[in-house]
């Protein structure tokens, strides 16, 4: 009798645990999200309503951004609809007035969107970003060969079209046909790791890469009234792009092909295709142009989005360009269009309130950062939040607008140079490699059925990555950045 009962036992608890767990087993998964984002907020709320020193502006400032951020991350929601649902909270209750919010959706950074996506869209209409990739990718040998080949046509894509999902949405045909010269699927899924991984590591390159980089830019010149040239972000950024996407290659073949997969004959003579057409000529010409006025803008004194809106216009003039004007506009995210614009405002909202303010002379004080003088501290601890901000903020222009402003305060009360302090955590939010949601361009190569990647797969990659990533911002610091003025 004695020798039954820890069994007995046993199965007496494993029974109350099978009923305990069955309570809950009527909610739904949506129900559960439900919950979470309850719970989330209600945490949100009572965290700032209960502390001090804080306007009450600036609590409802604060509140409405942590509502926004729970809403991103736990619903399905439209982003922009959570993002101009928020504005509009806020300026019925006086946070933002009803200039500030119509003024941000004619601001030059939106202006800039509507441009550079009209380019992608005729770069990708005329067929030059595929020719490009094709042209590079019919000269691989093997698959190590093709592999280092569309690591370095994917890096100029940075500068054409504006959007990673962009761009990715353009090379996503480029990667079924070479996936379909490829007989190993292990190999095809490393393509599928590959393509959108160069994609967002080399965003960083150019100012016109990512809408967020615009957002920064504008909250760089509302808060400390420096800017940053599309020349200068060139030179910061080029180098730093080119070398982790390079990076981001070797990393990939290492952990997913051996070499016998890396040494495997390639054969992609079929995507060789006929010389360039008019429009293609047209297309190029149109780039190289406005690439040249985007590098001189010192000179002849015309910002990023005139010449922007420029090229947009000679590309769908009547008998000129390459495409009709009411394609063109078609093509334009304008989703996208007025999310840039509403966080913007919930940005400039938590500047006027005080909100960033007081959130940098209370979330930094623990850290000891603001006493600290040991410039290598802050370089770590900016690069560690800002490489890390994807993981709990899944929108790339909403970590720019959540986190710029309290980083560009605390560069004011270290006396830091606030351009710095921006390109290395803008840098930071750049990189999202951990989670698919992370980027519409993972969850693209993501969605290729047996060819695409899993997300454990991005996991194992994102786990180097990041280190990697840690590495190269200390080194280009302490080398090339350096020595080009860009410094604390």
């Amino acid at each position: 009798m004695e020798t039954n009962k820890p069994k007995t036992y046993y199965c007496h608890a494993n029974t109350q645990i099978s009923k305990f767990l069955r309570n809950f087993s009527f909610l739904s998964h949506w129900q559960i999200k439900s919950l979470l984002t309850l719970f989330l907020t209600f945490i949100s709320g009572i965290t700032v309503f209960i502390l001090n020193g804080l306007s009450i502006q600036g609590r409802l400032t604060i509140f409405v951004f942590l509502l926004s951020v729970v809403l991103w991350s736990t619903t399905a929601i439209n982003a922009s609809y959570i993002a101009l649902v928020s504005v509009l909270v806020l300026l019925l209750t006086g946070g933002v007035s009803q200039a500030q919010f119509f003024e941000s959706l004619g601001s030059d950074v939106v202006w800039l969107m509507i441009g550079a996506f009209v380019l992608g869209s005729a770069v990708k209409q005329t067929g030059l970003a595929t020719r490009l990739t094709q042209v590079v990718a019919a000269k691989a040998k093997n698959i190590s060969s093709l592999f280092w080949l569309l690591t370095t046509v994917l890096i100029p894509l940075s500068f054409l079209i504006p959007s990673t999902s962009g761009r990715a949405a353009v090379t996503y045909p480029i990667f079924r046909s070479v996936a379909y010269a490829i007989e190993d699927q292990r190999t095809r899924r490393a393509l599928a790791l590959l393509m959108p991984s160069i994609i967002l590591v080399s965003t960083i390159a150019s100012l016109t890469g990512a809408g967020s980089h615009l957002v920064a830019k504008d909250l760089l010149v509302e808060i400390s009234g420096k800017d940053i040239s599309f020349s200068q972000w060139l030179l910061y950024g080029l180098p730093f792009g080119v070398v982790a996407s390079y990076a981001s290659c070797w990393v990939i073949m290492r952990l997913f092909l051996d070499k016998r997969r890396c040494q495997q004959k390639l054969d992609v003579k079929h995507l060789q295709s006929a010389p360039l057409s008019l429009p293609e000529r047209k297309t190029l010409l149109i780039v190289l142009l406005m690439l040249l006025l985007w590098l001189t803008e010192q000179w002849h004194g015309l910002e990023i989005a005139t010449v922007t809106i420029l090229g947009a216009i000679i590309l769908t003039a009547p008998n000129i360009g390459v495409m009709k004007w009411k394609n063109a506009v078609k093509d334009v995210s304008w989703d996208l269009i007025i999310f840039v614009g509403a966080t913007l405002v919930l940005g400039k909202a938590l500047i006027s309130s005080g909100a960033s303010e007081w959130i940098i002379n209370n979330i930094f004080r623990f850290s000891d950062i603001n006493s600290t003088k040991s410039h290598f501290f802050i370089l770590l601890l900016l690069t560690v939040i800002s490489l890390t901000s994807h993981i709990y903020m899944t929108s790339h222009t909403a970590r720019a607008a959540a986190l710029v402003p309290p980083l560009l305060y605390l560069a004011s009360s270290l006396n830091l140079n606030p351009v710095t302090v921006l390109f290395l955590s803008t840098l930071g939010m750049d990189y999202c490699l951990t989670f698919p949601v992370s980027s519409k361009a993972l969850m693209v190569y993501q969605d290729t059925q047996e060819d695409g990647f899993q997300p454990t797969d991005l996991l194992r990659l994102s786990s180097v990555m990041i280190l990697v990533h840690l590495a190269l911002v200390i080194l280009f610091y302490y080398t090339w950045w350096r020595w080009v003025g860009l410094s604390f």
